[in-house]
């Protein structure tokens, strides 16, 4: 077998990294370049990633499958919220992020795509299902997993994008710098639904492959670990106002948001990275025989 992937591959994950990069650094760079276009560039590199690195664990029929789940139950959720608050609370989204399925960004959905494929990736390392196919207990515990991995992510930026960026509005306000709690309940709630559909298309379907290289894994941790480091750069310096007011007058400081979430990315999300790596390197001799 070999311990690499193919080099057309390698030469496009390099591509969507940097471009994914880029974008990173423009979120730090206000009014150089349009924010439907940022967020475009945060979103579109982890979609494409996500379709080629999982269709080699998945074929194309299973990482299409785990698309349209994201797709269908991640914009169903977004415009129930939307029009009752359940199960995220109460908020709209203002025109920031371009065009609109009914009420929620185009974009917007399509990041479920991205770093929902990303978080699940870690989590099934985690609880060491590197098989395409899941079964026992991972069938269950792959995607409570993987959905604290995507909730960390939503920590890590949803009062930067609400608050300072302005892409959604959360009407009365909320405890962690203007966004209310119930927010990341129902996002859990969400995603798990997402992974558990996805875990039972998967149980039983695909049968056992041959180990995959073991650079395909760590290409899914540099992704999402790029994710936690761009969230860092957040708290350098720029000419941002130094304070920011919620929908009901609340003021916020700026310097106190980028902070907190620059420290939920390094202990809540990098602490996910690192746990996936060192699973990765005691697994490695036996990938492709649990």
């Amino acid at each position: 077998m070999s311990t690499k992937l193919g080099v057309a591959t390698t030469v496009a994950f390099w591509i969507l990294l940097l471009v994914y990069a880029v974008a990173r650094v423009f979120q730090i760079l206000p009014g150089k370049l349009a924010l439907v276009a940022v967020v475009a560039l945060h979103v579109l590199p982890l979609l494409v990633f996500a379709l080629l690195h999982g269709a080699i664990r998945y074929r194309w029929a299973g990482i299409f499958c785990f698309i349209a789940i994201c797709l269908i139950v991640g914009n169903i959720f977004e415009n129930v919220g939307v029009a009752t608050g359940f199960p995220f609370g109460r908020y709209y989204f203002t025109d920031a992020m371009g065009p609109k399925l009914f009420q929620v960004p185009i974009l917007l959905g399509l990041a479920y795509v991205g770093m929902g494929y990303l978080s699940w990736t870690l989590g099934t390392v985690i609880v060491g299902a590197l098989q395409p196919s899941l079964t026992g207990a991972r069938v269950v515990t792959a995607p409570l997993i993987a959905s604290c991995i995507m909730v960390a992510w939503d920590l890590a930026n949803d009062p930067v994008w609400a608050n300072i960026n302005r892409l959604w509005v959360w009407p009365n306000g909320g405890a962690y710098f203007g966004v209310p709690l119930t927010n990341f309940l129902g996002w859990y709630l969400v995603i798990y639904i997402i992974y558990q559909l996805f875990a039972i298309y998967l149980r039983g379907r695909l049968a056992p492959s041959g180990p995959l290289p073991s650079n395909y894994w760590h290409w899914a941790t540099a992704f999402y670990g790029l994710s936690a480091a761009g969230n860092v750069l957040i708290i350098l310096p720029k000419a941002d106002p130094a304070i920011v007011f919620d929908a009901t007058g609340v003021p916020w400081n700026v310097k106190s948001i980028a902070t907190a979430c620059a420290l939920v990315s390094i202990f809540a999300m990098g602490a996910f990275v690192v746990i996936a790596l060192v699973r990765l390197v005691g697994s490695q001799p036996r990938m492709g025989h649990q």
